[in-house]
């Protein structure tokens, strides 16, 4: 799991950004401050930075320009109110890797991060997540295997057999065999939240499945489907 370190300063959107990135498979430090930033951040640990610009004890704009003097090896995402094409302008040239105005939708920020990881070089890969289809079990990577449902194999088997693509909703319940017009929504988000808190508790990993919002599911590791 990525370490990401997050500044923003408004509570309730820190709280909204810090869940949403966490399943999206990132370990999230969260701070309000420039101060906290400083406290917290440490270049060996946080590999990616997600920063605001109008901060209560200063500019954002002056923190990623002076990682980029210190040639810290981080890949930053500003991530601000100022949309306008000057400040992005001006965020790019002072060293940000993306600016993202934050209208942005949440998706788009997601993608923006595994492009950002691309450009990076991916940390050293762990042993991927495998589903075993006959035994109906879960191996993830290092730990003992979780014995599935068959519901939950189907779901697991159309997520992890393309690994960082959306799948749709609908795609996912006619794989369980049902009527897309007919199925109850919540009944899959029921599903997946299971299945993130079986493989919790029986590992203490979090399950690499991240939500597309209106649109789908997305399994974002290294993936196998085994007969």
């Amino acid at each position: 799991m990525l370490n990401l370190i997050l500044l923003e300063d408004e509570a309730v959107l820190r709280q909204e950004l810090t869940e949403f990135l966490g399943d999206c498979g990132y370990r999230v430090s969260a701070v309000a401050d420039l101060a906290g930033f400083h406290a917290c951040y440490a270049p060996a640990r946080h590999h990616i930075a997600v920063v605001d610009l109008g901060l209560p004890d200063g500019d954002g704009m002056e923190l990623v320009r002076s990682l980029r003097v210190q040639n810290q090896q981080i890949g930053i995402v500003v991530f601000t109110a100022r949309g306008a094409t000057q400040d992005k302008v001006s965020g790019l040239n002072c060293g940000a890797d993306y600016y993202l105005p934050k209208h942005t939708d949440l998706d788009e920020l997601a993608a923006t991060l595994v492009s950002l990881r691309r450009r990076l070089g991916e940390p050293a890969a762990t042993p991927g997540w495998v589903l075993e289809l006959g035994p109906r079990r879960l191996l993830p990577p290092g730990c003992d295997a979780i014995a599935l449902s068959q519901q939950d194999a189907i779901v697991l088997q159309v997520l992890m057999t393309e690994p960082e693509r959306i799948v749709s909703r609908q795609q996912i319940v006619q794989s369980l065999g049902e009527d897309f017009l007919d199925y109850d929504q919540r009944r899959l988000d029921t599903q997946i939240r299971r299945l993130r808190r079986k493989t919790e508790q029986a590992t203490g990993l979090s399950l690499p499945i991240n939500t597309a919002r209106n649109a789908g599911y997305r399994f974002f590791a290294n993936a196998a489907v085994r007969p």
